[in-house]
C-alpha cells in the first residue's frame, strides 16, 4: 500500500509539471493566434500571470495527490466527474488568484472583483480548466494501467510464462 501511494504522488508531481508545460505552450499559441495578451490589463503588473498559473498548478497537484492516494491501487478507475471537478477547481483558482494578485498589485480592492470577473470569460482561463481536465484523465489512466499491471514492466525475455 505504501509503494502505491508513493507511486501516485510521484506521478502527480510529473503530471503537475506536464500541466505547467501545457499551460505555457497553450498560452503562447493562443496569444499568437488571437493577437492578444494573456494579461490584458497593463496595470496588473508582471507577476499576476505567474501567480495565476502557479495557483492553478498548485490546486491541480493537491487534487491529484488526494485523488491518487485515497483510493487503493486495485480499486483505481477513471472517473470523468473527478476530472471535471479538477478542471473547474483550476479554472476558479486561476481567476480568483488573478483577482487577488491584481488587487495587491494596484492596491484597489474593487480591482479584485473587476479583474476576476474579466478573467472568467477569457480563453486563457477556459484553457486552464480544459487542460486540467485532460491532465487529470491522463493521470487516472496511468494509475489504472500501473496498478492493473501488478509490478514493473517486464521485457519479453523476462516473462516466465513464455518458457
Amino acid at each position: 500500500m505504501r509503494e502505491e501511494r508513493a507511486y501516485a504522488v510521484i506521478v502527480a508531481c510529473f503530471a503537475a509539471g506536464l500541466y505547467l508545460a501545457v499551460l505555457v505552450a497553450a498560452f503562447g499559441l493562443l496569444s499568437l493566434a488571437t493577437d492578444t495578451e494573456v494579461i490584458a490589463d497593463p496595470s496588473a503588473g508582471p507577476l499576476v500571470g505567474p501567480v495565476m498559473t502557479g495557483a492553478a498548478v498548485a490546486v491541480l497537484l493537491a487534487l491529484l495527490i488526494v485523488t491518487g492516494t485515497r483510493v487503493p491501487g486495485d480499486q483505481q478507475r477513471i472517473a470523468p466527474l473527478t476530472a471535471l471537478g479538477a478542471g473547474i477547481a483550476c479554472y476558479l483558482a486561476y481567476c480568483v488568484a488573478g483577482g487577488v494578485a491584481g488587487a495587491f498589485a494596484t492596491g484597489d480592492v474593487l480591482h479584485f472583483v473587476l479583474f476576476a470577473a474579466g478573467q472568467l470569460g477569457s480563453l486563457y482561463a477556459i484553457t486552464t480548466g480544459l487542460a486540467a481536465f485532460l491532465i487529470t484523465l491522463l493521470y487516472q489512466l496511468v494509475l489504472v494501467g500501473r496498478f492493473r499491471q501488478r509490478g514493473r514492466p517486464r521485457w519479453p525475455w523476462e516473462r516466465p510464462d513464455d518458457e
